[in-house]
């Protein structure tokens, strides 16, 4: 099975771990960069404003193809209680034979931004992954993306 890792990271708590999973898949992986510079406080409330208003973006391009994966594998940040601006572009922008999600949140809104994943992308995740910032940090996560990517395979 060929799968691909896709995500994207604002402040490299969600790149920590798209790169662990590829990594125990060794499998591809790519990451995501919005062209809108989201960083410091500013950037911070206009992510959450964006993707409360289910807003677009403009990404750099991206270089794998996901249509060429049997598995694509789609991680981000919540933001605003659901699914980040950046995460949302890339989904509406392509197409996929098999899904799973993973997402980083530092309170809550996993189960709507699934929900809202799953329905822009119109597939059932194959498998689902949530992970809040502080485990991510303190390096606790790793059992719960073994189970994870067993979950997968």
């Amino acid at each position: 099975m060929k799968i691909l890792v896709i995500f994207y990271s604002r402040t490299g708590t969600t790149k920590t771990v798209g790169e662990n999973i590829a990594n125990i898949l060794k499998c591809d992986s790519e990451e995501i960069f919005d062209t809108k510079d989201r960083m410091g406080v500013m950037g911070y409330m206009q992510a959450g404003k964006d993707a409360m208003l289910k807003k677009l973006t403009k990404l750099k391009k991206i270089q794998k193809t996901s249509g060429l994966y049997d598995l694509v594998i789609i991680g981000g940040p919540v933001w605003g209680f659901t699914v980040s601006t950046p995460i949302r572009t890339y989904i509406t922008e392509n197409k996929f034979k098999n899904v799973a999600f993973f997402c980083t949140q530092g309170g809550s809104g996993a189960e709507k931004a699934f929900s809202e994943m799953e329905r822009l992308t119109g597939k059932k995740p194959k498998a689902l992954l949530v992970l809040r910032t502080k485990e991510v940090l303190d390096g606790s996560y790793s059992n719960k993306v073994k189970n994870f990517v067993k979950e997968i395979k």
